[in-house]
């Protein structure tokens, strides 16, 4: 690896840590840096994932007493988010670096139109459960719900942008309201999701392993830095970068893939 790939894809993983740590969407700078680095889609990819795992598992381990609260229940959407992380990571090795190109720019519009639009996703998701007649009950969960999470982890497995949105709105339409619990559960479910698709990755020999290594230490630097950062600047400006960069990036790569 030269010099000049080692520093973009460090400079890439660093504002993704960062972003992470603030507002989301790091994959949007992290992913992108891997591929203009020249590492093959479908390595770039799962490289990243084993990137930014570590800081999955500690997000996760900061909110352990939260996600507990709801005992089976969390357990088993850390299981469905485990088996959704290993389908999705075969499914990913099993496709060609040609075919998962093409659906790159995709993929990359998708996650960007759902950053974008949570907050309206949210309260559609409130309105509809308000105006649907659930029967009562004690703890949430539903059979929807589970199904719903399990969609999202082979996503999540299987690219990763843009999964910590949709999981919210798994576990908005399970019943749970309050925020502190859903980000416990999302964190708990990211970090099984990326756990196996890492380890899925790394057992099949799809990790370059230079860019990786780079990009971990750089990651956990700058979510270090993001997480210090946060607290004095806006979130809605640095969502408004996420979107801005995700909305560029689809842009490009549409032209890259198309023209």
């Amino acid at each position: 690896m030269q010099m000049t790939d080692a520093l973009l894809v460090g400079a890439g993983a660093f504002v993704a840590g960062g972003m992470n740590a603030m507002a989301g969407g790091g994959t949007f700078f992290s992913f992108p840096a891997m591929l203009a680095a020249g590492v093959p889609p479908i390595m770039a990819n799962a490289s990243n994932t084993v990137a930014l795992w570590p800081a999955s598992i500690s997000s996760a381990w900061a909110y352990r007493r939260e996600a507990m609260r709801h005992g089976r229940w969390a357990v088993l959407l850390a299981v469905i988010s485990m088996v959704g992380g290993l389908l999705g990571g075969l499914l990913l090795l099993a496709i060609s670096n040609a075919t998962f190109s093409r659906l790159i720019p995709w993929l990359l519009l998708v996650a960007t139109t759902l950053f974008a639009f949570s907050s309206q996703v949210s309260k559609l998701i409130r309105w509809a459960k308000g105006h649907m007649k659930l029967p009562p009950s004690d703890k949430p969960g539903s059979i929807g719900g589970a199904i719903f999470q399990t969609a999202v982890a082979i996503y999540g497995g299987f690219f990763g942008a843009g999964m910590g949105i949709l999981t919210l709105a798994a576990l908005s339409i399970q019943g749970f309201e309050d925020m502190q619990e859903i980000n416990a559960l999302k964190n708990l479910t990211s970090a099984m999701n990326y756990t196996v698709a890492a380890l899925t990755f790394i057992i099949a020999g799809a990790i370059s392993w230079p860019h990786t290594l780079v990009a971990l230490v750089t990651a956990a630097i700058g979510g270090y830095a993001g997480a210090a950062l946060a607290r004095r600047l806006p979130a809605q400006w640095l969502k408004r970068l996420v979107i801005a960069v995700g909305a560029v990036m689809s842009v490009v790569y549409f032209y890259k893939t198309y023209n």
